[in-house]
């Protein structure tokens, strides 16, 4: 059996970590992602939960700290974005900024991971979750630049700089087959379809069941989640309406092109006009 009421994850971090039970849910998702004990102590302010007219329903970000004073940036693109590479970059360096004040010590800065769940196809790759860091890898001798023990002692035992520096997620929701092989799939399975299976044990995802439905909400609230739920739909269909646009106008202008080749070369019309398609008035027009 499937669990089917409830509301999209985007909204749910949107507009429902009012409280602890609710911070419990995304302290599930990212222990399972992050492969560590995860607890939020604080939400920070940042675009998506400042409250303004212009709300956009293509993309949620959200900052968090983490118990170990760590923050955590969580994306959610509904749609394409060919810089979007840029914008993770740009986000995280504005973070590392923001989040260090003048005077002092470079060691104060904070541990950043920059997790991105997009809906379209990001860059190239077969995959649906990857993750970068930052590994230094000797050029010559290609062993791997580690920490000075004397570093590892000051800086709480850490051991690798990628450690105390960005880690990127990208988790392209899309590429994912439905088949959920372990407990960060069951959050996909999630985040793609919608419903939690009856069956799921991921951390936190029996409390997205509990808490994050859409009869859970207020009158005012279900026809905003609602109107959201209609803009993401007109929107997927708006950029499905564009690319069937495009590729028929690329069909177009190659009929075109080998219609005023073959007039070029003296090809009858008649035959112009059974090789491509073209009607005789636009051929002639050519």
């Amino acid at each position: 059996m499937k669990n089917r009421n409830l509301i999209r994850f985007d909204w749910a971090i949107k507009r429902l970590l009012r409280n602890k039970a609710d911070f419990s849910v995304l302290e599930g998702f990212l222990s399972e992602l992050l492969k560590d004990d995860i607890n939020i102590l604080s939400i920070l302010e940042s675009e998506s939960n400042q409250k303004i007219n212009s709300d956009k329903f293509n993309r949620v970000d959200l900052l968090v700290k983490n118990s170990k004073e760590e923050l955590v940036i969580i994306e959610v693109q509904n749609e394409n974005e060919y810089d979007y590479f840029h914008r993770m970059a740009y986000e995280t360096a504005k973070v590392i900024s923001e989040y260090i004040s003048v005077g002092e010590p470079y060691k104060n800065i904070k541990k950043v991971y920059s997790i991105n769940i997009v809906y379209f196809d990001l860059g190239q790759g077969e995959d649906y979750v990857y993750h970068g860091k930052t590994d230094f890898i000797g050029l010559h001798t290609s062993d791997k630049l580690k920490l000075s023990s004397k570093q590892t002692e000051l800086l709480g035992g850490k051991i690798e700089p990628f450690q105390i520096s960005l880690e990127y997620y990208v988790i392209k929701v899309n590429n994912f087959n439905n088949v959920a092989k372990d407990s960060l799939d069951q959050w996909i399975y999630y985040f793609k379809n919608n419903e939690i299976k009856d069956y799921f044990n991921a951390k936190g995802i029996d409390k997205a069941k509990e808490l994050w439905r859409v009869d859970s909400l207020s009158d005012d609230e279900r026809k905003k989640y609602l109107k959201h739920i209609e803009d993401l739909h007109y929107s997927a269909s708006m950029a499905w309406t564009m690319k069937v646009d495009a590729e028929d106008k690329i069909r177009l202008d190659e009929k075109y092109k080998l219609a005023k080749g073959l007039k070029n070369n003296g090809v009858a019309i008649e035959i112009i006009t059974k090789s491509t398609g073209l009607t005789k008035d636009e051929i002639e027009k050519l």
